[in-house]
């Protein structure tokens, strides 16, 4: 008997400590609500930003190219390498999160200009 594939590539790991996120510019931006990690390699591809909101409503979420991103160890935080308002205009959600399939990641790759990946590959 054959064993189905999986439904996703990637899968959701969500942050119980959310890590803070600066511009590049030194202003809070927001935190990292959660890795995208590709299931056969358990690499990161993308970080799902929060931004905005109070006590828990309102809060828009981004998905980022992990490659777009830069650690920072002495402030213990992340820094967003592009200006905000690109940021700000780019592939998110509210309440209903996308699939997060191929075409969805070629979706946020092509918005930021960046090289897709290929998920299928492990």
């Amino acid at each position: 008997m054959a064993e189905d594939a999986p439904t996703q590539i990637l899968v959701q790991s969500t942050l119980s400590d959310t890590m803070k996120v600066d511009t590049r510019d030194g202003d809070h931006l927001g935190t990292v609500q959660a890795f995208m990690v590709h299931k056969s390699t358990g690499r990161a591809t993308h970080a799902v930003l929060s931004l905005g909101g109070f006590l828990g409503m309102g809060k828009s979420y981004y998905p980022l190219p992990f490659s777009l991103l830069q650690f920072d160890p002495v402030r213990d935080r992340y820094v967003v390498t592009i200006d905000r308002r690109l940021l700000e205009g780019g592939p998110s959600w509210a309440n209903n999160a996308p699939i997060f399939d191929q075409a969805y990641a070629d979706r946020v790759a092509s918005y930021y200009q960046v090289q897709g990946e290929n998920l299928n590959v492990a």
